[in-house]
């Protein structure tokens, strides 16, 4: 039985497997949503009137279950890289590779956005070969630049815009990731799949 959290008088919280698929079939369910969040292993759905919890628990318990986009293909983004980053050669002395063993890693996986945060624009790419699962730096960056492209634990992601951060820096990109004339501002979400192709 899927265990389902209350939070707040009409949000539930739910584990699953694969918070982007779930969300993505929540938000075809037809029920009124005022807000559906997908984290690292949960998604938090939040029902516009409190009469609709009962039907959004039924709802939510099926889509934490769901492993595909159901809207189909996902939007992919190719992100061009610099594989300039300052920590090249220290991640690539951790994972026992050289840099370029790093790069081809790196750039030979295919990735999805799994949730956003930190900041706007930031998003969590699942699918980082486990070979570069390395810890966070023991002592953040005061200044991260914009457009890093980083990795840290089991995920890869861009900095939007320069910010304190501890993730190790591979490289570099020119790809706005956060536009708030754009719609949707953010280029990268939870379901997009995304490729780093060297540059």
């Amino acid at each position: 039985l899927r265990v389902i959290r209350p939070v707040g008088p009409r949000g539930l919280l739910a584990d699953c497997a694969e918070p982007a698929a779930a969300a993505a079939a929540l938000r075809r369910c037809g029920i009124e949503l005022d807000e559906v969040v997908p984290g690292a292993e949960t998604i938090l759905a939040v029902a516009r009137h409190a009469d609709g919890v009962a039907s959004l628990a039924v709802a939510l318990a099926e889509a934490a279950d769901a492993t595909a986009d159901p809207d189909g293909e996902p939007e992919t983004v190719d992100i061009p890289v610099r594989y300039d980053g300052p920590d090249l050669e220290s991640v690539a002395q951790e994972a026992g590779l050289d840099p370029a063993g790093v790069v081809a890693l790196h750039s030979g996986a295919t990735y999805r956005g799994a949730f956003s945060g930190f900041a706007p624009g930031f998003c969590y790419l699942s699918g980082l070969p486990e070979a570069l699962h390395l810890p966070r730096l023991a002592e953040p960056r005061p200044r991260v630049p914009a457009g890093a492209v980083a990795v840290a634990d089991r995920y890869s992601a861009v900095y939007p815009r320069a910010t304190p951060g501890g993730w190790r820096l591979l490289g570099t990109t020119g790809a706005p990731l956060w536009d708030a004339g754009r719609s949707p501002a953010a280029l990268v979400r939870p379901g997009t799949v995304v490729r780093f192709v060297p540059s």
